[in-house]
């Protein structure tokens, strides 16, 4: 994908963030509104194009088809951890892209409310729901943003890899209060290749490279979890590392106490 921002100087919030201004309730640290703007600006205007066609069937090469294949069986893993009737069933797409998953989600009978940082986006995934015959809610913004409303189920595919450990955990505090069963997401275990490549990239300005995927392990997020007052009645009852050539992403599924889950659990089932 392509690494060239638009700007030499850390960007700004665009029409991506009209709702979510700096110092908004839901706004968890300044380095999360930050790190937001970067990625909103990343998406909206440099990686748009090449996004859209990772997530369709047109030709890419050998090293995408491999991140495409990764992502297609990590949407599946995902679909299998919920019901194949969500007719009644309020969902959060936090990061819906270009709204693969959320079509998904709708054909099965959810309520599907999707949002993602780019507005251009959220038009291709608006373009390919109604070529698909769903209704799906589209929003572009924040995924925190409480005007969004209560849910069933939160997934975030892919979405909070770009953020720290603290930061992914706070935008897990923020949601958590208004999601009633599961919030699905996925975190990128560390490889060494990995750690190499983030600390080479931070030789770079910022406006020459993408947002980096931050590598957490899974004994990193358990320990977060645990660590959080915020997310005692959470619980990691389920994981799955997805490997698929370049792509490499756990899907980590937290269930509210209501359903069993506890924060306090220390086993997870892998799957």
């Amino acid at each position: 994908m392509p690494t060239q921002l638009t700007s030499e100087l850390s960007p700004t919030p665009g029409s991506s963030f009209e709702a979510t201004a700096p110092g908004g309730s839901h706004a968890t640290s300044a380095s999360y509104l930050e790190r937001r703007a970067w990625i909103g600006e990343y998406f909206d205007r440099t990686a748009s194009a090449a996004w859209k066609t990772l997530t369709s069937d047109a030709p890419v090469s050998r090293v995408r088809a491999t991140v495409r294949a990764g992502r297609d069986q990590m949407r599946h893993t995902l679909l299998n951890w919920l019901s194949p009737n969500l007719h009644g069933v309020r969902i959060l797409d936090a990061g819906c892209g270009t709204g693969t998953l959320a079509i998904d989600l709708a054909r099965r009978g959810a309520d599907v409310v999707a949002i993602d940082l780019s507005p251009t986006l959220v038009d291709h995934a608006r373009e390919r729901a109604e070529e698909a015959g769903v209704s799906i809610d589209f929003h572009s913004g924040d995924m925190l943003d409480p005007a969004l409303g209560t849910f069933d189920h939160v997934v975030a595919m892919d979405s909070l890899i770009h953020y720290d450990l603290p930061e992914m955990i706070a935008a897990l505090e923020a949601l958590a209060p208004r999601v009633r069963e599961r919030m699905l997401i996925t975190v990128v275990p560390g490889t060494a290749l990995l750690v190499a490549l983030r600390a080479v990239g931070r030789l770079f300005p910022k406006a020459d490279r993408a947002p980096a995927i931050v590598p957490i392990s899974e004994r990193a997020f358990r320990s977060g979890l645990l660590g959080s007052r915020d997310l005692d009645t959470w619980g990691m009852v389920r994981t799955r590392l997805i490997e698929r050539g370049f792509y490499r992403s756990m899907a980590i599924a937290l269930h509210h106490s209501s359903m069993g889950g506890s924060a306090g659990a220390a086993a997870s089932r892998r799957s």
